[in-house]
Parts: structure tokens; C-alpha cells; sequence
């Protein structure tokens, strides 16, 4: 095939470029486009890159030395492509800096180019890891898919962990093809993903003008046969699945639709609460009248600017509101004393957590969890000491910023299941949705601000991540998000009701059971280990020598 051959014989500027430009051709695979073919593009661009390298070693006098020399072209290769596959995907980040763009518009370059500049280090060693295993036959695809499967991973632990826009979110982001995610969660659906998407790239194997054999044809009647199986059985899993309902539980989700501007302060803390509670009052259908036919009423993340559990006339207000049936689930900052020895002489003694609170009749605080996962940056500034002396701060007005949680724990509220609570960014990491320890929970319940970004992507995005969880689990979603999009999510991803994006209103809906415990639930890292090593050993014994 002649764009095989110019993508493998290309070099310079030129070879940077095609990388790049596929790599954000498969931005289109993310959601809000959710175009999953569109991985093909960068997937198979990946294969024919790698040959390149592996061609640019033949010939060498000392073959170990040609290998590693071509792993490290191939890194390079990957870091563009992932450079590009991030910028196009992540681009929206830059929305959080113009919203006090006099403190934070000039350090928009670092999340806009710097993060995917960073990000992209693990393309490129997903790129070099399969270039060690590359050979000139079927097998290529499998080192492949061990290569980004086991970078993508690392990229979802490393430091603190972003897991944004993984590759197999491409199959993650349709309903249908989500459903292996409860046998081998998001980074299982990695590999799937790059066994399915580079499987194409062996059409080009073979010398021109010769009929196609089954080494070449053979890869990717399996890759898109293994697609096929895939589709079949999340169609199948999804037919036969009950939508059946939490007996006695009425929720209600309130999107307010708060912009992050100067109205989003303390002192017009009234007009704020004016706002939630007329809309929180605020009936769906002719069958509910207010809040007294709710058992359940949830508010976002960022509910408040101020203190909620040390405002006494906010707690009688939301108390007066909610009357004797209803319980309130928000959102909310929370200050706590630090433990001894925890601050050093002269330093401040009181910690802030970001927190979801359950309220119930008179006000009263009867249930917290604190977010152990924060955002860096966003929440908290890591190097605190030496980057605050380069101007640096975190984006929430919160002095120190947040501390985390102790632990992840089950939210236990009046007349609901335990809940697996997430606030915001909590949402995206496969295999931490749940409790450490106790028993299974009923329910994922997220709360989230996607407000700093405003009608782009990135909410899109983070939606669909948190839909995923749900197929992991095996448990329904109720999420309340500030701008959108809030929704609600049964066991096995179906969408039961969603508020669009940039939008105010409020769901009325029934909690949906959970579905039974997933493989996924019980044996996270079961599935994507298996996956890896099938892939490693394929890669090793379905080969053809080249360097």
C-alpha cells in the first residue's frame, strides 16, 4: 500500500507531522463525538511508524544496539502522535485559566501544551516497549497492544494518576461496546481497543501486486471479528437486562447551572440559596408537586461559597425547606482541626476538605464523606513551597487548599443505600469507585463542578468516564453535576434521565437496582493482567524476525 510505504519511509519534519495529525484524528473516537472508528487512524498509523523504525536498524553491526536505537526512534514517533491525540482531546482545559484570567490566563500554555506534552512520555514508552517486541509479522499488532496497554495503565497510577481519555474509551464510550468493561474494566478495554483499531495495518504486509495471504488478511479478519463479538454480546448482556427500581426512593438532581464568576461569592449567599431552593422546588411532571414528593434531593459539588456546616441560618433555611420526609445530599467545603503534630509552630490549625454532606429536617448534618483523590493544581498545589515562588497557586479559594479524605468509605444517608461516594475528578479512576472495605454498595453516587469549563468537551468527557464506572460496578449512577451533565445511570451504563450541558432544571427519578456483582467489582486486575500477558505471548511467538 502506497501510505504504508510513506508513512514507513517518511523522516523529519514530515514523519512529526503525520504523527501528530493522527494522533488527534483520534480525539474524534472521545466523547461528545463518540466516532469509535476513528481510532483506526491513529492505531494503524502507529503500526506502519513503528515499522519505519524498525527499518531504520537493519543493517547495523551490533544488533542489541540497533534495537534499543529504533526503541528510542519509535518513543519519539509515539511522543507525537500522543502529543497530538492529547492537545485535540484535552484543549478544553484551557477554559479553567480564563476564569480569573488576570491571576491565571498566562499559565494557560502549561494545561493547554504542557500537560499533553507530559502525557504523551507515556505514548512514547508504549511505543518503544513494542518496538522491543516487534517483528515483521501479525505479531507486531499484539506487541503493540502490550506496549500502550501496559503504558496506558502506568498512566492511570503514576504520581496521582489521569486516566483521561485512556484509548479504550473509544470502546467505553458506547453503551454496546462498554460491556466487556465488567470483566476487565478500562484498562482491559485499553488493550481490546489497540487489538482491534492497529489490526488493519496488516492489509499493507506483503510485497505489492501479490494476492493477499492469511498472514496479512488473517489479523484483521480477527481484529474486526473480535469488534463483531464484542458488540454482539454487549447487545445480548443489554436485552436481557431488568430495569427494575429501589423500592421507596424518590430522587430529585438540582442543576443550577452556577457560573464561575464574581455572582458565585459569600456575600450573595441569599441569592444563591434563593436560586437552589425555588429550583430544587421545582416539579418534572404532573405527578410530583415540590419537594414534599422527594425522598431524596442532591445538589452538585461547590454548592456554597461559604462554610455550610458553620452557617446557622443556611442550615435553617435548607432544614425548613426539606421538612420531615426529605433528605438533602450536597456538595460541600468542610473544615476540620488538624491532628497533632500535623502543623508545625505558628502554622494555621484548621484543614478544609472538599465533602459531601447529607442534611435531613431542622438542618442537621448526618452524614459526611471527604474526597481523598484531589485535582492537582486544581485543589491542592503539589511543590507548594518551591512553585508558589514562580507565582503558582491552586485554582479554589481555599487557604492551603484541600486536604484529602483518610480513606475511600461508604456514604451512609438516611433511606438510601450505602453509596460509593465521588466528587468530581474521583469519578475517573477504574478500579477506586468503591469502598475499601465493607460491604458492596447500592449505588455511585458523583457530584461535580464541570463549571470551570464551560460548553466544551471536557464535560462531555468526564461523563461518559463516570458512565463507565457504572458498567465496571455493576451499580447504578446518580450524579449531580453544576453545568452538566447531571444524570441518572442504571447497573450496565443505560441512561434512565440527563440534564444537557449549559442548561438549569432538575430530574425526578427512581434509583434503579443494582445490577449483580460484576467480575470487574470482585477482581479488578484480573482481567487486564490476562490481557497483557495474552498479548505479550502472542507477541513473542506469532513473529517474523526484521531486526
Amino acid at each position: 500500500m502506497a501510505l504504508a510505504d510513506r508513512i514507513i519511509l517518511s523522516f523529519g519534519w514530515r514523519r512529526r507531522l503525520i504523527a501528530f495529525m493522527a494522533g488527534a484524528a483520534g480525539a474524534l473516537a472521545m466523547a461528545p463525538f463518540d466516532l469509535f472508528p476513528a481510532l483506526f487512524v491513529p492505531m494503524v498509523a502507529a503500526v506502519w511508524l513503528i515499522d519505519g523504525s524498525s527499518q531504520a536498524s537493519k543493517g547495523a553491526g551490533w544488533r542489541n544496539a540497533a534495537r534499543l536505537w529504533s526503541a528510542l526512534d519509535a518513543a519519539r514517533d509515539g511522543w507525537w502522535l500522543g502529543f497530538g491525540y492529547f492537545v485535540a482531546g484535552l484543549w478544553w482545559l484551557g477554559a479553567a485559566f480564563l476564569v480569573e484570567p488576570d491571576q491565571f490566563a498566562w499559565a494557560m500554555p502549561l494545561a493547554v501544551l504542557g500537560l499533553p506534552a507530559m502525557l504523551a512520555l507515556f505514548t512514547g514508552l508504549g511505543f518503544a516497549l513494542a518496538r522491543l517486541l516487534w517483528s515483521g509479522g501479525p505479531g507486531r499488532v499484539m506487541a503493540l497492544a502490550f506496549g500502550l496497554g501496559a503504558s496506558e495503565w502506568l498512566r492511570g497510577v503514576a504520581a496521582t494518576g489521569f486516566p483521561w481519555n485512556d484509548f479504550g474509551m473509544a470502546l467505553g464510550g458506547n453503551g454496546v461496546l462498554a460491556q466487556p468493561a465488567a470483566l476487565v474494566g478500562l484498562h482491559g478495554l485499553n488493550v481490546l481497543a489497540v487489538l482491534i483499531f492497529a489490526s488493519p495495518a496488516c492489509l499493507a504486509d506483503g510485497r505489492r501486486g501479490e494476492p493477499r495471504t492469511l498472514r496479512s488478511l488473517g489479523p484483521v479478519f480477527l481484529g474486526l471479528g473480535l469488534l463483531a463479538l464484542i458488540g454482539l454480546g454487549g447487545a445480548l448482556r443489554l436485552s436481557g437486562a431488568p430495569a427494575d427500581m429501589t423500592p421507596g426512593v424518590r430522587l430529585r438532581i438540582m442543576q443550577p447551572n452556577m457560573p464561575e464568576d464574581e455572582t458565585f461569592r459569600a456575600d450573595h449567599k441569599d441569592e444563591i440559596l434563593d436560586r437552589y431552593l425555588t429550583l430544587s422546588d421545582r416539579a418534572t411532571s404532573p405527578q410530583t408537586s415540590g419537594v414534599s414528593d422527594v425522598t431524596h434531593l442532591i445538589w452538585p459539588e461547590s454548592a456554597f461559597p461559604f462554610i455550610l456546616s458553620r452557617d446557622a441560618a443556611a442550615l435553617a433555611r435548607i432544614g425548613a425547606f426539606l421538612g420531615h420526609g426529605t433528605v438533602l445530599v450536597t456538595g460541600a467545603a468542610r473544615m476540620g482541626e488538624s491532628r497533632r503534630g500535623d502543623r508545625l509552630p505558628g502554622e494555621a490549625n484548621t484543614l478544609y476538605y472538599n465533602s459531601i454532606q447529607a442534611l435531613a429536617n431542622g438542618g442537621e448534618i448526618v452524614a459526611t464523606y471527604d474526597k481523598t483523590h484531589l485535582v492537582p493544581f486544581g485543589e491542592y498545589l503539589p511543590f507548594s513551597g518551591l512553585l508558589e515562588s514562580f507565582g503558582l497557586r491552586h485554582f479554589v479559594h481555599i487557604p492551603g487548599g484541600f486536604e484529602p479524605g483518610s480513606r475511600r468509605r461508604a456514604l451512609t444517608v438516611p433511606g438510601l443505600p450505602p453509596a460509593a461516594a465521588l466528587v468530581c475528578y474521583e469519578a475517573i479512576f477504574s478500579g477506586e469507585a468503591t469502598p475499601e472495605a465493607g460491604e458492596r454498595p447500592g449505588l455511585l453516587l458523583n457530584v461535580t463542578n464541570d463549571g470551570w469549563f464551560g460548553v466544551t468537551t471536557g464535560p462531555y468527557q468526564h461523563f461518559s468516564q463516570a458512565r463507565l464506572r457504572a458498567v465496571e460496578e455493576g451499580l447504578p449512577l446518580v450524579r449531580a453535576a453544576n453545568t452538566g451533565l447531571s444524570a441518572v445511570v442504571d447497573g450496565y451504563g443505560r441512561i434512565v434521565h440527563k440534564l444537557p450541558l449549559g442548561s438549569e432544571g432538575v430530574i425526578d427519578s427512581r434509583l434503579p437496582l443494582p445490577a449483580p456483582a460484576t467480575f470487574f467489582s470482585t477482581n479488578p486486575l484480573v482481567g487486564v493482567i490476562i490481557l497483557l500477558f495474552a498479548s505479550l505471548f502472542g507477541a513473542m511467538v506469532w513473529r517474523r524476525p526484521t531486526a
